[in-house]
């Protein structure tokens, strides 16, 4: 057997996706769409695997050089696209002695290779197409022999769809007949071969395995469509194999700031939520990654993350344990006794420790996906201008300019640079992303963890809007948290505690960035409520520094700000 993989296609219903990877190295749980075929094939007895190749061909052909299969794979470069029927007639050296069964490389199908060939060569016709019933794209007429008497248009003159036709699903055998109806060059449609040959007497055979499951993959709610549902059957066969047919259940999950979307899913008693990215939307780390990369290695160090199950990067999906829905925030807000709540943040903070020495140890920077480090430019930018644009001039509407306080930034990134020691920073440590389990603490949303020093992780913590704690126990949590890490590491707990502020400082600039971008452009207001507790917190937080260290800023924060927000309530 002989098989030729239709891999050159653009991709241009997937794009931008498309743009930065082949659509046959699009990954179906883990897996690239072009190994999976690959295998199948050579597991139906194929001995040459035919690979054309046009768009991104490098990275296909890279990847190819980089498996080992059972077959004789033979990639077969097109410099200028020349379609299926030009492929075919492109390879027609490798096999014209042969049946040539060819297969695009984007699809999902059960189809049985072996099967379909068998069927081929007891027909004894010059092709054979394998057909099946599919609404959106059924174009081809059946008789009731099972001979291909047609191609026809998608849809009838009036807008609807014959009821006898049926899908061709591209995958097909077929002899040296077809190659005098193939122009001799350029591009070329294996379709149009097929009719010439019909109109010239000959017969097609139509293979209809029933039943059959066939996808075709190329816009990205089929490609997604058909990743979600295949890592769901695996992953809930592989948890408990007695519910392996039990029907799944999705239920859809609030989000909070992030774009992505998350689900309860349920199969039987098998319980987990699921967390998805969208596809990878560059060649770049991407957010999925860094996720399952950061929280593999949290959870090989023993911290308290949720198991990931499975998981598909490209597809932007991750399977992982179930918390339920509790987090501090709530568990805080339906707490009486301010003595437990301390309890709570002191077992929090012992945490918060065990994460930045355990979670550093090993941890590789290439797992993160916006910066190897908390550093100079993220305190500037992501923070300090952040601030300016997003929520003095984005929510506030003032017109201020970042120079005015870029003096004053600089002199805060200088400090915080300086911090040690560095460890694991998860870098948004803050109520709603710590849930609550059988009076258990458990972190999630570590995707934007990197280097960075555990003050700023406490900062997170403490000035958090969301549960707005009390100025005297974030002191005396702050104490609590300086004297565990001079036990841990020797540094002096009265220096932790001085730098402690700059860190707070550059969390509340990015606090209220943040509100301001997702309040005014995501359009998400109901983060509107806790700026007021941010403001506070910010003033709070200046008025410990020396009056000439931060002016500006606390200027900024104690009149322009108290004035603006004040407008803009009263407008709204």
């Amino acid at each position: 057997m002989i098989a030729l993989v239709l891999a050159a296609g653009f991709g241009t219903r997937l794009r931008p996706y498309t743009d930065h990877t082949p659509k046959p190295l699009f990954t179906l749980n883990g897996r690239p769409l072009l190994d999976i075929m690959i295998r199948r094939l050579t597991a139906a007895g194929a001995d040459t695997v035919i690979v054309n190749t046009h768009h991104h061909h490098r990275q296909i052909e890279d990847f190819l050089h980089g498996q080992c299969y059972a077959a004789n794979i033979i990639t077969r470069h097109e410099p200028v696209i020349l379609g299926t029927g030009g492929a075919i007639r492109n390879t027609a050296d490798i096999w014209r002695s042969h049946p040539l069964l060819v297969v695009n490389s984007d699809i999902e199908t059960d189809i049985d290779f072996q099967a379909l060939y068998r069927f081929h060569l007891d027909q004894d016709r010059p092709a054979t197409l394998a057909l099946c019933r599919h609404p959106a794209f059924d174009s081809v007429a059946v008789d009731h022999q099972g001979h291909v008497i047609g191609f026809q248009e998608a849809t009838d003159t009036d807008g609807r769809r014959p009821s006898d036709l049926m899908t061709f699903t591209g995958i097909q055998v077929l002899t040296d007949t077809i190659l005098p109806y193939i122009p001799s060059e350029g591009f070329a449609s294996s379709i149009d071969a097929y009719r010439a040959m019909l109109a010239d007497g000959h017969r097609l055979s139509a293979y209809i395995p029933d039943p059959l499951r066939w996808s075709d993959l190329g816009t990205p709610e089929r490609y997604q469509t058909a990743a979600r549902d295949i890592m769901t059957a695996h992953v809930l066969g592989r948890i408990d194999p007695s519910h392996r047919s039990a029907p799944a259940e999705w239920q859809p999950l609030p989000g909070d700031g992030s774009d992505r979307r998350w689900y309860r899913l349920r199969g039987g008693p098998t319980r987990m939520v699921v967390a998805d990215h969208g596809i990878k939307p560059s060649a770049d780390t991407c957010e999925a990654e860094a996720f399952v990369a950061i929280g593999s290695h949290l959870h090989r160090q023993g911290l308290p993350v949720p198991r990931i199950y499975l998981e598909d990067t490209f597809a932007g999906l991750v399977f992982m344990e179930d918390l339920g829905s509790e987090n501090l925030q709530t568990r805080v807000q339906a707490s009486s006794h301010l003595s437990t709540i301390e309890t709570d943040y002191r077992r929090l903070i012992d945490i918060l420790l065990d994460m930045a020495i355990a979670g550093g140890q090993g941890f590789n920077p290439d797992w993160a996906y916006q910066t190897r480090r908390y550093d100079r430019n993220v305190i500037l930018e992501k923070e300090c201008r952040y601030f300016v644009e997003a929520f003095l001039k984005g929510y506030l509407g003032i017109t201020a300019a970042y120079d005015t306080v870029a003096p004053e930034c600089r002199h805060l990134a200088d400090v915080i640079m300086a911090i040690e020691p560095v460890g694991f920073m998860h870098r948004d440590f803050q109520s709603r992303n710590i849930m609550v389990r059988a009076d258990r603490f458990y972190l999630i949303d570590f995707q934007g963890g990197r280097i960075g020093p555990p003050h700023y992780d406490l900062a997170s913590l403490l000035i958090d809007p969301y549960v707005d704690l009390p100025q005297a126990l974030q002191n005396t949590l702050l104490v609590y948290f300086a004297d565990q890490l001079q036990k841990r590491t020797g540094l002096s707990a009265g220096l932790t505690q001085r730098v402690y502020r700059y860190c707070a400082l550059a969390r509340n600039l990015q606090i209220l960035g943040a509100y301001g971008f997702l309040t005014r452009t995501k359009g998400k207001h109901q983060f509107s409520r806790y700026i007021p507790a941010a403001v506070e917190s910010l003033q709070h937080g200046l008025a410990m520094f020396d009056r000439g260290e931060f002016p500006r800023l606390t200027t900024i924060a104690n009149q322009t700000i108290p004035e603006n927000l004040t407008l803009r309530t009263s407008r709204h």
